[in-house]
């Protein structure tokens, strides 16, 4: 039951991942970019990556957490065709799979299983008289079509 379970959930997990990322995986294009520091709006200096798409020099905030860049790190970014300007560092940590995604998932997942466990630990008394006379050792009689 439990790698039923597992498994259920990596498939539901994975098709939700393909099919939510921004820019979208299937109508996006990748080009090359490269690290550089600068200053944000509030002072504090992070990484951007820097890229180019039809002689536009654009950039996007490139940190992410446990996910360090050095100054002039080579990357790759996918951004959307029709506007450059929305773009995500194509990395498996950080575009694919996001830390709050993956703690909500896992969160659900457990609440729904510890849910189900409780359901179906305690059943009352009238639903197991029912299980034990419905075994299957006594023979049924055929069931009779409504039309002939």
């Amino acid at each position: 039951m439990n790698k039923t379970v597992v498994i259920i959930y990596l498939v539901i997990f994975a098709l939700y991942i393909v099919f939510t990322r921004t820019p979208d995986f299937f109508d996006s294009e990748t080009t090359s970019a490269t690290i550089h520091y600068a200053k944000d709006s509030a002072g504090n200096t992070i990484p951007f990556a820097n890229y180019t798409v039809a002689r536009q020099n654009l950039k996007i905030d490139a940190r992410y957490l446990f996910r360090d860049y050095y100054d002039g790190d080579a990357c790759t970014v996918r951004y959307n065709t029709s506007q450059p300007k929305i773009a995500a560092v194509d990395s498996v940590w950080g575009y694919w799979i996001t830390w709050q995604e993956l703690m909500a998932s896992i969160i659900l997942a457990v609440v729904l299983w510890q849910i189900a466990k409780a359901i179906t630990s305690n059943p009352t008394p009238e639903g197991l008289l029912s299980e034990l006379e419905d075994d299957g050792s006594t023979p049924r009689p055929p069931r009779k079509r409504k039309y002939d």
